[in-house]
């Protein structure tokens, strides 16, 4: 049997396993930097299957980096994302409704890296058996990469070696944007990420002004107080939003968001509030555009906190470098993707979309998943459908970690259609139901399994071809020559930010919940 053949009757074997597997992340759905059910999975999982695996990889608990040797030969790279995100809290189930015991603050799984991980994890299981089977030597390095929604962990196993020695890395996500489905990058990767937590003290309030001198304790509930770390972050809010339009011109698909993370003073008197932390994160497509966004909010920050009687600590969540193609591991999984076929959805898949369509009060569509999720799309012709949205000179969109793979290996990103529902003109599906698509069997498993095959069926066709390894060297060794290098946008002593308050389960006398509880009031 071809060893193609044979890792595709693994995973056929294997598909209640890889459906039950995905079911369980899915359903513990936890978040960047808290993922430790989901990594403890893992690891269990691969040594089961005979990896041998470092827990906490870089100094991040819920990282692993697994090996896997047979014998001599190249060595190969994938990995499993596994963070989902907060406020997306749905059960799979064809109406809106959060998993049992949680509220809908709770976090789902939207893109969902449930299914990443699954569909990767299982193609390197089958290549493995492959392997085996047919005495294909070489090495399989499986990476367990955490907080991805900040893109969090790939800038830190770059920095502290964890990719080096690498002959290539496949990359994969399930996708649904057009028209990047069903095909791989050829030459638009995605672009740059970064994330920083502006911390605002006011650990001297008693200093905000002199006092009189009638009144005897200065910090009695008369005196003016020091306006404090609230102040600060909001100030910075507000100065922020008036900036944004002055940071970059209005072209290169840039964007800017942030997020609160701590204000701890919900059940403290009249004091000024002495903690405030709040996170901007920014997408661009290229270095110099991310350095003018940080310049703007550095001064902002530090406006804030000298008008509010504050200090302000600046650390990096994450900074990214942008992606870098590599056409010769393309070509090379773009023939397995079709050798696998794109995914189908079968009977069952249709009933459930079109109960979905009636629960929200649409007429049931005799098609109600898009043709376009069911079509192979070549990867120049996607590349050209893709370059009609941005302007020539742009090179990089959008943004995932993944692209710090590209400075440390010929790296190959992969899609695979996940399912969406077609809708009528002008519709827009609320959020809820793509989440719950990624949850029902009948409709990710399709996006599990084709995913599987094309990774397992690149993974030994690699292991087998020298002369692509050889050509994907020099490729990356041209592209990362030179002028074009980038070097790390972290130093290599980076400490990860798990320490920050970042969402979670939590365990207290009122049992395990969410950190938001459930609220009839809401």
């Amino acid at each position: 049997m071809d060893p193609r053949q044979t890792a595709y009757a693994w995973i056929a074997a294997h598909e209640r396993d890889l459906s039950a597997w995905h079911r369980l992340i899915w359903g513990w759905a936890e978040t960047s930097w808290r993922e430790y059910r989901s990594a403890a999975w893992y690891v269990e999982r691969l040594r089961a299957e005979g990896f041998e695996v470092e827990e906490g990889s870089g100094g991040m608990p819920t990282a692993f980096a697994a090996t896997w040797r047979n014998g001599p030969g190249p060595s190969i790279g994938g990995y499993a994302e596994y963070d989902a995100v907060p406020g997306n809290c749905q059960a799979a189930s064809t109406r809106r409704e959060p998993r049992e015991g949680l509220s809908r603050f709770a976090p789902g799984h939207t893109d969902p890296h449930s299914a990443l991980g699954i569909g990767s994890l299982g193609g390197f299981l089958a290549a493995k058996r492959a392997m085996e089977a047919h005495g294909i030597g070489g090495t399989l390095r499986y990476f367990g990469e955490p907080a991805e929604k900040v893109c969090g962990s790939k800038p830190v196993h770059g920095v502290k070696g964890y990719y080096d020695g690498l002959d290539a890395i496949i990359s994969y996500h399930p996708f649904y944007m057009f028209p990047l489905c069903n095909t791989v990058r050829w030459d638009t990767h995605c672009g740059t990420y970064s994330a920083r937590i502006y911390t605002f003290l006011c650990e001297e309030p008693e200093t905000w002004q002199a006092p009189s001198g009638e009144i005897a304790i200065p910090e009695a509930h008369t005196v003016a107080r020091a306006p404090g770390a609230n102040a600060a972050l909001f100030t910075m809010y507000g100065l922020t939003k008036t900036t944004t339009e002055s940071m970059l011109a209005h072209v290169g698909g840039w964007s800017l968001n942030e997020a609160i993370l701590t204000a701890g003073q919900a059940t403290a008197d009249n004091l000024p509030a002495s903690l405030a932390q709040i996170q901007y994160a920014w997408r661009t497509p290229d270095v110099a555009t991310s350095d003018a966004v940080l310049a703007v909010l550095d001064r902002n920050a530090d406006a804030a906190a000298t008008a509010t009687h504050c200090r302000v600590e600046k650390r990096w969540v994450t900074r990214t470098r942008p992606g870098l193609p590599n056409h010769a591991l393309a070509e090379v999984t773009y023939r397995n993707l079709v050798a696998a076929g794109a995914p189908r959805w079968g009977d069952k898949a249709v009933r459930v979309a079109r109960e979905i369509q009636a629960n929200l009060g649409l007429a049931p569509m005799e098609r109600p998943f898009p043709e376009a999720l069911e079509r192979l799309i070549e990867p120049r012709e996607a590349e050209r459908q893709l370059r009609l949205q941005m302007p020539a000179w742009q090179k990089n969109w959008t943004s995932d970690d993944y692209t710090e793979m590209t400075w440390y290996a010929p790296t190959v990103r992969l899609y695979v259609a996940r399912p969406m529902l077609a809708g009528p003109p002008g519709y827009a599906y609320p959020d809820w139901v793509p989440n719950a698509l990624g949850g029902i069997p009948a409709t990710i498993d399709p996006t599990i399994v084709c995913s599987a095959r094309t990774i397992a069926g690149t993974v030994f066709e690699l292991l087998r071809s020298p002369d692509v390894l050889a050509a994907a060297r020099r490729e990356f060794e041209e592209r990362t020559a030179g002028d074009d290098r980038i070097a790390p946008l972290l130093p290599a002593d980076f400490e990860p930010p798990i320490d920050f308050r970042w969402p979670e389960y939590v365990t207290t006398p009122r049992g395990e919940s969410w950190w938001i509880p459930p609220s009839d009031e809401f």
